[in-house]
This record gives structure tokens, C-alpha cells and sequence, in this order.
């Protein structure tokens, strides 16, 4: 005779109420970051890469984060893309720099949007690197140190300009102390870095670089963001020192092939935790919902779903508009 079971998980399964009420992981607008990309011009350009991912013009920006901020979504991150680039990226710590203007624009329009700067040089240096370039044993890499001057120059014009937060993606060693110390010697003690603290040196980046025109004219960014057989110990490694500098939100980027990565960081410090779903895991999935391979809904909800049971409080993605809407949808 066949025994009954007495524990039936899939009581709790049988209809759309039942699984709400047990859901464990709960996925929210409110936990997301749009990340939006400004140039200098006028108009919208269309970035080939990315399916549905424009070059916004300030304007265009203003009205992108009123849309985002209709749909419940409460911070968005600008990604600027100047006119003119040199080998220092003059541009980025610049008080007229693009991403100054939309910061301000955006600010004047939506004082509750939550406006966060990624503070970088690489789309802004006619070389493309994060920095200072020099050669090094035969190989092209950043000089750190004299990089850390002009990330605390970008961060401290970017919060003048009435950035939220500070995001350093530069990689540089001591980026977060340079800039933590740069901000309160101009007043912006009350001002939050939001460290990429564990960056890889990922093929998923190549859409992104496309459409910030930040992709190396020579050598490449392995010099200084993490390899990706790197392991637990070099993440966690970089995440305490971003800690003790004085990082209040730890990244880490690309999210989907690092989860385990993600969950071990989450497990091992108490600052809030932020996930990048990139480019290039947006490209993937668009492509593939545009060939009909997948369903891009319920692919993209799982996938969000999955970075946030790994850890993440918050999620920079490019698909937020699509999912907040969905989720209200829902």
C-alpha cells in the first residue's frame, strides 16, 4: 500500500494567493536603479547593442526619471557622455559636465528622485581607461594615485552639482578613502558612496562600451578590475577594505554569473548590498526574447528574483521601466 504523505509543500502552491503569502523573496520598483545614459546633444539616439536603451539629451533624461519615478522606481544612476574627451577625462570633474547639468536638471524637476553619480573616467578619457594611463613592464595600465586626485575632484563636483549618492567604479586602490576624505573637506560628510567594490573584468561589459563610446584604445582593464577565477577570498578582500574606508553600499558587478560571489559578500558584512545587472545580461535576454527563444517577462522577473535571494537590497538594471510595470501588472 502506498503511504500518504503528511507534508505537502505544495499546499501552499495551489493558487496565485497561496504563493503570495508564503513568498520568501519579494521583488519591488522600489529596489531598483535606472541607469541612464546623457550625452550633450539634442534628442534620443538609439544604442545598437542594447534593444530599447537610448543616449538621452538632459531633457530627455528629465522626462525618463519622471516616467521611472511614476512607476514606483525612486533612484535612478547617470552615465555621461561628453563632447569632447583627453587624457585625463577633464570632462568628468568639469562644474558644466554633462552629467553636473542632468544631475541638476533632474534634482529641480524630481527633488524626491534619489540621483546617483557614477563617478569614473572611462567615458571620458580619449583612451578609454579610468584614469592616468601609463605603461608598466610593457603592458598599458591606470597610475593609481595620481587617479585617485581626479576621482575626488569628479565626486566633489558631482555632489556640488546635488548628486545623492557617490558611485566610484574606477577600481582604483583607495578610491573610496580619497574620495570619502575629498567630500568632507567640502562639506559633504552627509553624502553615501556607493562602492563597486567587487568589479570584474567581464565579457559582459562590451554593449555597455558601445554605447559610452568607453571601450581601451589599447591594452585593457584586467590590470586593475578583479579576474573572474579571482575567488571568494580577493572579493571579500576587496569589499573590507571598500568597508573600512568608509563605503556605506557594497556592489557587486556583473551580477548573474557572480550570485555566489554576491551571497558571500551579503553574508559577511552589514552595509546594504547593490547587484549590476550589466549590459550585456541585458543584451542576452533581449536578444533571445526577440528571436523568441524566451519569455522576456518571466525571464527577466526570475532573474531579478534570483539576485535578490542572493543577497542584493538593490538592483541597477536596464530593464527596470519594463519590470516595474510588470510587477504592477502583476
Amino acid at each position: 500500500m502506498t503511504s500518504v504523505p503528511t507534508a505537502r509543500p505544495r499546499r501552499l502552491r495551489l493558487t496565485p494567493g497561496l504563493r503570495a503569502l508564503s513568498r520568501e523573496t519579494r521583488l519591488s520598483p522600489e529596489q531598483f536603479i535606472f541607469p541612464m545614459f546623457v550625452h550633450e546633444g539634442q534628442g534620443d539616439t538609439e544604442i545598437s547593442t542594447m534593444p530599447g536603451v537610448l543616449r538621452h539629451s538632459i531633457a530627455s533624461a528629465v522626462d525618463k526619471a519622471r516616467e521611472a519615478q511614476s512607476l514606483g522606481i525612486r533612484s535612478v544612476i547617470l552615465f555621461g557622455i561628453p563632447d569632447e574627451k583627453d587624457e585625463v577625462g577633464t570632462q568628468a570633474y568639469a562644474e558644466e559636465g554633462v552629467v553636473q547639468r542632468a544631475t541638476r536638471a533632474i534634482k529641480a524637476a524630481l527633488p524626491e528622485m534619489v540621483v546617483i553619480a557614477d563617478t569614473c573616467l572611462c567615458e571620458y578619457t580619449s583612451h578609454g581607461h579610468c584614469g592616468h594611463l601609463h605603461e608598466v613592464s610593457g603592458h598599458w595600465t591606470v597610475d593609481n594615485d595620481p587617479t585617485l586626485d581626479l576621482l575626488a575632484q569628479t565626486a566633489v563636483s558631482q555632489a556640488r552639482a546635488g548628486a545623492d549618492i557617490i558611485a566610484p567604479s574606477a577600481m582604483m586602490d583607495g578610491q573610496v578613502a580619497a574620495i570619502r576624505a575629498a567630500l568632507d573637506a567640502a562639506g559633504f560628510a552627509h553624502i553615501p558612496v556607493m562602492s563597486y567594490a567587487v568589479k570584474y573584468a567581464s565579457a559582459y561589459y562590451g554593449p555597455f562600451r558601445e554605447a559610452a563610446g568607453s571601450a581601451p584604445s589599447k591594452g585593457d582593464r584586467a590590470s586593475y578590475q578583479m579576474d573572474p577565477t579571482g575567488g571568494y577570498r580577493e572579493a571579500l578582500r576587496e569589499a573590507r577594505l571598500d568597508a573600512e574606508q568608509g563605503a556605506d553600499y557594497l556592489m557587486v558587478k556583473p551580477a548573474l554569473a557572480y550570485l555566489d560571489v554576491m551571497r558571500t559578500v551579503r553574508d559577511a558584512f552589514d552595509l546594504p548590498m547593490v547587484a549590476y545587472n550589466v549590459s550585456g545580461e541585458y543584451s542576452l535576454v533581449k536578444a533571445a526574447a526577440n528571436l523568441g527563444y524566451m519569455d522576456e517577462r518571466r525571464t527577466v522577473l526570475e532573474t531579478l528574483t534570483g539576485m535578490v535571494r542572493a543577497g542584493a537590497d538593490a538592483i541597477i538594471t536596464y530593464h527596470a521601466l519594463d519590470a516595474a510595470r510588470w510587477l504592477k501588472e502583476a
